[in-house]
């Protein structure tokens, strides 16, 4: 997820183009989305892949939201996070770039079990 930018040290060749995109990267690290926005964008998401599911079992998941910047951090409420797989975590970090950029940056999620069904 991270840019490369090929410079000289010794003749200081493409430094100006390292400053632009650590600028950038900075930029993006620190951008905010709503969350409608994110959730639509979920939505859409799992529409193109469902989500995965263990003896029957389907991860549901109901909203998530923004929680934080630098580095995004994302919520993401669900019936049970112990059917959550990493590949479907990875699915869903590779769409909000896809959408929304966020070059450069790592991306979080926490799964957080709905509220009155924690296990």
């Amino acid at each position: 997820y991270a840019p490369v930018i090929f410079i000289s040290a010794k003749t200081g060749q493409r430094v100006d183009k390292l400053w632009e995109t650590i600028v950038k990267v900075h930029e993006q690290a620190g951008r905010r989305l709503t969350t409608g926005v994110f959730n639509d964008m979920l939505s859409e998401a799992i529409a193109m892949n469902p989500t995965p599911q263990d003896k029957g079992r389907h991860l549901k998941i109901y909203y998530g939201t923004q929680v934080s910047s630098y580095p995004p951090t994302f919520a993401l409420f669900v019936n049970d996070k112990e059917l959550s797989h990493f590949s479907y975590e990875r699915y869903l970090e590779n769409q909000v770039r896809k959408n929304f950029g966020f070059e450069g940056t790592p991306i979080r999620f926490f799964l957080r079990n709905k509220k009155g069904e924690d296990r």
